[in-house]
């Protein structure tokens, strides 16, 4: 999932960002597996803005977590607002690939949504992920709420405990709140691997267990 400028190993300034556009990108607003909506109020439900790399393979780590009501992929973190798939991946929008995962707290906690970012992904890795390189490929963590930040931050410190043990270096994921502007990319990246089961997917993790959620 290589693209154009996927060479790029900084963030643009904000003069040297594309224009983007004011009109969001078409949305077919249904998910292709469970038939929710991408785009909604999502009342009484958390959402939480996941990057680890290509989002095409990202996003099926989530879709199939029990509690997740539903998945959407699109482009967040950077200056360039709307922005195509193309523009992200010159590394000119600033933005990353992330996964907006909408879930029930009470089916599933936010604590094992944070374990499953972290073990399936190298979150050590900057701007890339396995063979991916470039901006849009760093591992990023964007919070709704103050609680979401807070246990991220505290997710981050417990893992970065196990990989120094197992030899890794230190963890590079960008954690904010609040979350910056999400942008919904294409309707073919929504869900790709369901619509093309052969279809690339580099998600990988470390090995390394991550020690939070374990008990829920």
């Amino acid at each position: 999932m290589l693209g154009i400028g996927a060479f790029k190993q900084r963030l643009p300034r904000p003069e040297e960002a594309l224009p983007g556009r004011d009109t969001p990108l078409p949305l077919h607003n249904q998910h292709f597996v469970n038939g929710q909506p991408l785009r909604a109020d999502f009342n009484g439900l958390q959402v939480l803005d996941v990057g680890l790399g290509c989002f095409w393979g990202a996003e099926r780590k989530f879709w199939q977590l029990p509690g997740v009501v539903t998945t959407a992929v699109g482009y967040q973190g950077g200056v360039t607002p709307n922005p195509t798939y193309e523009e992200a991946c010159s590394g000119l929008t600033g933005h990353t690939e992330v996964v907006r995962v909408v879930f029930d707290p009470a089916q599933v906690t936010l604590e094992t949504v944070l374990r499953t970012f972290w073990e399936n992904h190298d979150p050590t890795q900057g701007m890339r992920q396995g063979n991916d390189t470039g901006t849009q490929y760093r591992s990023v963590i964007y919070c709704h709420t103050q609680e979401q930040y807070d246990a991220a931050l505290a997710s981050r410190d417990a893992y970065q405990q196990q990989l120094t043990a197992s030899g890794f270096g230190e963890i590079t994921t960008e954690i904010l709140f609040p979350a910056p502007p999400f942008y919904y990319a294409e309707d073919y990246h929504q869900q790709y691997l369901a619509k093309n089961p052969n279809g690339y997917c580099g998600i990988g993790g470390t090995g390394v267990s991550c020690p939070i959620g374990l008990d829920a």
